[in-house]
């Protein structure tokens, strides 16, 4: 997740033509398992549980980029629903999901927001871990350890989904957009980031953070299940989404923040898609 400012190539850019791409195969689902989830991407983040807020742990690379995170949602979802973004509780009345939510790292400050945030994980134990920290802070989170096909079969609505750093480890891209869709309240917005499939991409996220820096443990990603702009696109629109903006996400290392960019997508990128 590691990036440095180039040009962007034609592959990089989003809008291009392009289909998407088949995800790798994988093990038929179970009947008590959605056929989106992913069981070995599951057992390697529950490994990592109890090193989510740790700043200098596994996930430091989210922590540096989580600034750049809730700024875009934050505007994406103010613009969207016609909020002051300047509001302390910018977000009061929305109810959120977070897809995938980990230890927590989105849902308390969108909380802080005014949002009454709703965070689900496959992973119990990551279910446990932010659940245990929401409430040192002081905080009311309702978290689930449960998955999107789950919470859509029980008929739960949102304003707002998050779907943040997430697709890129599903098993079933399009199931898991259906659920997506079927959870957003007519009008909702759904702000998802992943990882462009270029060959930067894969010497930064993979050999870089993986294996030369060694902010990620080794197999954290598979370069085959990163999305260009163009594949995310279709198969959001596929699944009856309106994709209404895509920014890249930079890392500059001099200085060791990221920033939102409107030409470099080359590795990581974020969007936001509406159920009109």
């Amino acid at each position: 997740m590691l990036e440095i400012f180039h040009a962007p190539t034609p592959e990089d850019r989003p809008g291009l033509s392009g289909g998407l791409s088949p995800p790798p195969q994988e093990p038929a689902a179970s009947a008590d398992r959605p056929k989106s989830v992913d069981p070995e991407e599951v057992a390697n983040f529950s490994a990592l549980a109890a090193t989510w807020w740790d700043p200098n742990g596994p996930f430091k690379p989210l922590h540096k980029l989580n600034p750049t995170r809730i700024t875009f949602i934050k505007n994406a979802l103010c613009t969207h629903f016609g909020r002051d973004v300047m509001a302390p509780d910018a977000l009061k009345g929305l109810r959120i999901l977070d897809i995938g939510c980990g230890g927590g790292l989105l849902c308390e400050p969108l909380t802080r927001l005014g949002a009454e945030m709703v965070g689900a994980d496959a992973s119990e134990k990551n279910i446990h871990t932010a659940a245990t920290h929401a409430m040192q802070m002081g905080l009311d989170i309702d978290y689930r350890a449960t998955t999107a096909e789950e919470l859509a079969a029980k008929g739960e609505k949102f304003d707002a989904i998050l779907n943040m750093e997430v697709i890129e480890h599903v098993a079933d891209i399009p199931s898991f957009l259906d659920a997506c869709h079927s959870l957003l309240r007519d009008g909702g917005g759904m702000t998802l980031s992943t990882l462009n499939r270029t060959t930067k991409s894969w010497l930064m996220a993979i050999a870089g953070a993986e294996y030369v820096l060694r902010w990620l443990p080794r197999g954290t990603h598979d370069w085959k299940k990163f999305l260009r702009p163009s594949e995310l696109s279709r198969a959001l629109r596929q699944s009856g989404f309106e994709v209404k903006d895509i920014k890249g996400m930079v890392y500059h290392p001099l200085t060791g923040r990221w920033s939102l960019s409107d030409h470099d997508f080359s590795v990581n990128y974020v969007a936001f898609a509406t159920r009109d």
